[in-house]
């Protein structure tokens, strides 16, 4: 699957100090299908979770936004 990510995403990244290879990490291990999804998930080095949220069509993966979720830890 090919991943884009949005220049909201690419902003939000920059702050939050999230690389985009920790992003496409999370996202190529997941089965996603056609549709918006949220993904919450510890990574090692942050000390909240990180939230990705994505639309997916045709094969193509967006990154729509991604953050730290610093408000609560839902799974």
């Amino acid at each position: 699957m090919i991943i884009k990510f949005s220049r909201h995403a690419k902003r939000r990244a920059k702050l939050y100090k999230i690389s985009e290879s920790t992003v496409e990490g999370i996202l190529d291990v997941l089965e996603l299908t056609d549709g918006e999804h949220e993904v919450i998930r510890e990574v090692s080095g942050f000390k909240y979770p990180i939230k990705i949220v994505v639309a997916v069509e045709d094969n193509i993966i967006t990154v729509i936004t991604n953050y730290l979720l610093k408000k609560g830890r839902s799974k």
